[in-house]
């Protein structure tokens, strides 16, 4: 097939989950014989910390603004077999209007941030990538969140058909390392800053690195105030490029996940950094939220401590033996189900049913 995604980015990383995201996916897609071209917009501060300027498994097509370059960026999908506009593509709308109009095969909308866009469809009936009354129009809606947001996505919004379509994870990049000094500690964190999770990191990770201060502690992730009061032996890196994240992973003793509110409320939306962290065999300590047995084991492939004490004690009194075969169990867990390979695969059955 060719496909043509209009995506928030591809060629960087900074401050955001939809790079790893795509590159996985696409990557995967590439390898099992389709032709990929990806849209995006070329904003200042995606242009000034781009780690893949030019990925081997697509073409990308920068743009600079869509009502005047909105010709050549439609022609592009004219021939494609599939079309994919995802959350938080600059010019979602738009596209989507002049793409519904003019091209043939199946255009889909992949919510990469559906409980979010959620939110917004009931206050506002649209947000500022995808209006509402648009999503009818669509030939599926690929949701990062399964549950019961896929029934009110068709029975409250119209859609023709919503595909749960989580994120996934390339193994071939993901895999435990050889420990690396830089990075090795009791417990890291790997996300951009966000105010909603904020408070779950002070306490699970700031916290515990106060009860424990003869162990060294890692938040990597951009765009953090400076007015944080971290302890002493909490350090920060500002940004992480993915090359570095499965050698991060693989050196922490113990990595946290946490999720926002937004996806808790929903449930069933697990993070692509999970998934990442998983298939790097690390030892995850998690928040709780609804659907997450569905994709690990509590107590048998991570753990979900309730306060910065308890994390102190897992972090010092879980043995060796076990925390490595924790992290196994999620490894061999996540590879079984949730690969880019397997993510491709969804993707051609559900182009070919909307076909």
């Amino acid at each position: 097939m060719r496909i043509v995604v209009y995506g928030l980015t591809v060629t960087s990383s900074w401050g955001n989950g939809h790079a790893t995201t795509y590159r996985s996916l696409l990557k995967a897609l590439t390898r099992r014989g389709h032709q990929i071209v990806f849209v995006e917009k070329d904003v200042e501060w995606y242009r000034s910390n781009r780690d893949l300027p030019r990925p081997a498994f697509c073409t990308v097509e920068l743009y600079d603004d869509w009502a005047a370059e909105e010709t050549r960026l439609v022609r592009l999908s004219l021939d494609a077999d599939a079309v994919i506009v995802g959350s938080y593509f600059h010019d979602a709308i738009a596209a989507s209007q002049a793409l519904f109009a003019q091209v043939r095969c199946p255009v889909l909308f992949y919510d990469i941030d559906t409980p979010i866009t959620l939110n917004r469809l009931r206050e506002n009936g649209g947000t500022e990538y995808l209006d509402g009354r648009q999503i009818p129009a669509y030939s599926a809606y690929l949701s990062f969140t399964s549950g019961p947001a896929l029934q009110e996505i068709e029975q409250r919004f119209g859609a023709r058909r919503a595909v749960a379509f989580f994120c996934s994870v390339d193994p071939e990049i993901y895999h435990p390392t050889a420990i690396q000094a830089e990075f090795q500690c009791a417990l890291s964190y790997l996300g951009t800053y966000a105010g909603d999770r904020q408070g779950k990191l002070m306490e699970l990770l700031n916290h515990a690195a106060g009860m424990l201060p003869a162990e060294r502690f890692v938040v990597a992730g951009p765009q953090y105030p400076d007015t944080l009061s971290w302890n002493a032996n909490v350090e920060r890196i500002i940004h992480l490029p993915p090359p570095d994240h499965p050698a991060f992973y693989s050196s922490s003793r113990f990595t946290l996940n946490l999720t926002r509110s937004d996806m808790v409320a929903a449930g069933y939306s697990p993070s692509v950094r999970l998934f990442e962290a998983s298939a790097c065999g690390a030892a995850i300590l998690s928040d709780s939220w609804p659907g997450l047995t569905e994709f690990l084991t509590p107590g048998e492939e991570v753990l979900l401590p309730a306060n910065g004490e308890e994390v102190a004690r897992m972090v010092t009194g879980i043995s060796e033996e076990e925390r490595t075969r924790m992290g196994a169990r999620a490894r061999e867990r996540v590879l079984a189900a949730h690969t880019s390979e397997h993510r491709a695969i969804e993707f051609e059955r559900i182009v070919s049913e909307c076909a």
